[in-house]
């Protein structure tokens, strides 16, 4: 029996540690042959579900999306990328369609639940990925500079989702960050091949597919700041997901000339299960690809606490108390106070506080000592912030 249920713990913790949680592992890939774009959709002009319209009960978000996953060959919009690798690394482009409904919460993923005997998800209920468009190279950036250029502050978001997280997930995601954040430029997901498998297997095969996805993010990231149009690009990763975007940061930066600008404005890092001594290594980078950086960490993070024992007791960078990183050149931020603990993980996403201590920073480009709840401290002379409680 403490074998049961020590598996059963570790279980509980490995859920924490994806991102969004929005439902079940989708079914296996189906083969894929070539390279390059998408192949023609199923149905034309992208797959839709249910092919449901806006009575006013939900509001539509759209989010365009990157991926290096493989397609499924299903039909469905939720289900349309499995857990492959497209073959040599291809890129992936388009747009997706999510419902949000009227009566949203702020920081929620509403799904459908068997509890309230809800079997089919509703967009009037539920967010839910609607529509799914695959483009071209050309006809993806060009749609989204558009959608840049519409934008009151020419913005882009990117958000990297981190471990056990489907494409459906990490889109849903992206949309409830821009939509509870009021964000009105044009959200992107990035979305690398985790398995969205719950075990310890599949947290190793998702270390493999984040080392693997580097270069991909590399020339995604280069093409959005080449071709959006953007003047203002966010990024922002979650756990695991952090591991990618630092090497290809490290990468975009070790090729910009010694006076080159930032190419970002805001790197965000929320409990990024990265090896804190490499992160160390990969830092001192992340000031020449981004004009401010900004890291998450708690103490209470109970998904990181698992990370650490299954790495050998080496701290991750998203740890706080002794082991808190405090850098020249990155705001860190200690959300202890805020419940980060077991399954709350995705405390960046998911907890109000947090989410409107976002707001100052992506939105209003605010910097620690302006936004409202956090108080300076200091390590070995150098400042970090830490939320109040309540």
């Amino acid at each position: 029996m403490k074998l049961v249920s020590r598996w059963a713990a570790a279980a509980l913790v490995l859920a924490s540690l994806g991102a969004a949680g929005c439902g079940p592992a989708k079914p296996p890939p189906a083969k894929n042959q070539g390279t390059g774009q998408l192949p023609p959709p199923p149905i034309d002009k992208g797959v839709r579900s249910g092919g449901e319209e806006d009575k006013g009960e939900f509001v539509r978000q759209t989010v365009f999306f990157g991926t290096d996953r493989s397609a499924s060959g299903s039909r469905d919009p939720e289900s349309y990328f499995g857990k492959g690798r497209a073959p040599g690394g291809a890129l992936r482009l388009g747009t997706c369609e999510v419902s949000i409904p009227r009566d949203h919460r702020m920081g929620n993923i509403e799904r459908p639940s068997i509890w309230k005997l809800e079997f089919r998800p509703d967009p009037a209920k539920h967010m839910v990925l609607v529509a799914l468009t695959p483009l071209p190279r050309d006809a993806f950036h060009a749609r989204l500079r558009a959608a840049v250029q519409k934008s009151h502050k020419k913005e882009a978001l990117v958000f990297i989702h981190g471990f056990n997280v489907s494409f459906t997930d990490a889109v849903l995601r992206t949309a409830q960050l821009a939509y509870d954040l009021g964000f009105d430029g044009a959200p992107i997901a990035y979305s690398w091949p985790s398995q969205s498998t719950l075990s310890p297997a599949g947290y190793h095969a998702d270390e493999a597919s984040a080392e693997w996805t580097v270069p991909h993010l590399d020339q995604f990231l280069t093409d959005i700041a080449a071709r959006s149009g953007a003047q203002e690009i966010q990024l922002i990763a979650h756990s695991m997901g952090n591991r990618p975007l630092t090497a290809a940061l490290q990468r975009i930066a070790a090729r910009m000339g010694p006076t080159a600008k930032p190419l970002f404005s805001h790197i965000v890092l929320t409990a990024p299960d990265v090896d804190a001594g490499t992160f160390l290594e990969l830092a001192r980078e992340l000031g020449r690809s981004g004009r401010n950086t900004t890291l998450y960490a708690s103490s209470n993070d109970r998904a990181l606490q698992f990370s650490r024992q299954i790495h050998g007791g080496f701290p991750r960078a998203g740890d706080s108390g002794p082991d808190i990183l405090v850098l020249r050149g990155i705001d860190t931020v200690e959300v202890s106070t805020v419940d980060t603990s077991f399954l709350g993980h995705s405390y960046y996403g998911d907890n109000r506080s947090v989410l409107s201590d976002l707001f100052g920073l992506v939105r209003d480009g605010k910097a620690p000592d302006t936004r409202f709840g956090l108080r300076p401290r200091s390590k070995r002379g150098l400042r970090y912030w830490v939320f109040q409680p309540s």
